[in-house]
């Protein structure tokens, strides 16, 4: 299992991370597997959204005496009424809901609290300015969770609360669909059939820029809905036209700036043996670029993908890694210091470019690589 940052976070986690969604199978027996194959296999993260109490207490049963190998990333403002999940902003019902997290986990503390579901800037305003944020300070300055973090479907409410410097941890949805719609406060909209009747060109740029400012911040992202709920699996449900493979979905996910965590939402222990398997997988068999190339509904020309088809460059340059730092920079409209540190330690610079011509000649999205060479050069000096 490899381990990324999360963001500044200062804690390592597993890049296959758990959904929670399995949890609840075979009347929550599959917890307990879930949590042993996790262990088994590296897997060291996992979100958990749902306040159903059989479910968090089958995850409470499933921890117990191993808690401090397991990143708990947990949902406040998710409570259980009336038998059946609710989103609240009431801070009553928010406090009653978290100290419930606590006791069914049997735990003193949560790593990464999540201010659940955040799809408007209106929401975030009010949680800002209200008691839900000043709450979630207030746990952590106690030591009951570690870490801020927000969970959102809207690049636009995400980026505002990721500049406020208050979120220190993304909960996105983020898969090569998705990131083609524009912002919206109803989360429906990203799967909705009609959205992607006509063809759609290249990456949301809001969606883009939220990435490379959580790059730039510090703010580590953890994916939900890197499968689309299962829909980009099957070539008769995805959007794009095109069935894609786990592997595939999960390799996206992780070739995105900032990205630290995919939280495979399996349903079953074969499921998640198989997300575990992207660990394993060969570098053709997470290869996304050919499948996203062909989409007959979906068109990524002109745009890169760090998926590295470019490569080898007769002169070693890691040209996606030059362009992730290039369009990070652009972003800016300046060099933040990280990005030129990260951008100068490469063995390689844009300036060794000799304009052969070879990498655009492999680009799946015919991207014009060796002006963007230049324009990293110009931007970086060297």
């Amino acid at each position: 299992m490899n381990y990324r940052d999360l963001g500044k976070t200062g804690l390592k986690v597993s890049e296959i991370g758990m959904g929670c969604e399995g949890f609840a199978g075979d009347k929550c027996r599959n917890a307990q597997i879930f949590f042993d194959m996790a262990q088994q296999n590296g897997i060291n993260y996992f979100d958990l959204y749902t306040p159903d109490p059989e479910v968090r207490a089958s995850v409470g049963k499933a921890l117990a005496g191993r808690r401090e190998k397991f990143i708990i990333q947990a949902h406040i403002c998710s409570v259980w009424k009336n038998g059946q999940y609710e989103r609240t902003r009431n801070i009553e019902d928010v406090k009653a809901g978290f100290q419930d997290i606590l006791s069914q986990l049997q735990t003193d503390y949560v790593d990464v609290g999540m201010i659940h579901y955040v799809d408007s800037l209106k929401d975030w305003r009010q949680i800002a300015d209200g008691p839900v944020l000043q709450y979630a300070k207030e746990l952590k300055e106690a030591g009951l969770i570690r870490h801020i973090g927000l969970s959102s479907h809207n690049p636009q409410a995400a980026m505002e609360a990721v500049k406020s410097g208050a979120v220190e941890v993304l909960m996105f949805s983020v898969n090569p669909c998705y990131d083609l719609q524009p912002a919206n406060e109803d989360v429906e909209e990203l799967w909705r059939e009609a959205n992607y009747e006509k063809p759609l060109v290249n990456m949301d740029p809001e969606r883009q820029e939220l990435y490379e400012t959580c790059q730039r911040l510090g703010v580590g992202i953890t994916v939900m809905k890197a499968f689309g709920g299962g829909d980009l699996l099957d070539e008769k449900l995805s959007p794009a036209g095109k069935g894609l493979t786990v592997n595939q979905c999960l390799h996206y996910a992780l070739t995105r700036p900032a990205v630290s965590s995919v939280l495979a939402g399996a349903h079953s222990s074969e499921q998640l043996q198989t997300c575990i398997h992207y660990e394993s997988a060969s570098d053709e068999e997470k290869d996304y670029a050919l499948a996203f190339a062909s989409f007959p509904k979906i068109s990524w020309k002109g745009h890169c993908m760090y998926c590295s088809h470019c490569a080898p460059c007769p002169e070693q340059i890691d040209v996606a890694s030059v362009t992730k730092f290039l369009n990070l920079a652009k972003a800016q409209g300046t060099v933040p210091e990280t990005v030129r540190e990260h951008y100068a330690v490469l063995s390689h610079h844009a300036g060794e470019c000799v304009e052969c011509g070879a990498c655009e000649t492999r680009c799946p999205f015919q991207v014009p690589v060796m002006e963007n060479m230049k324009s990293a050069k110009a931007m970086f000096g060297k």
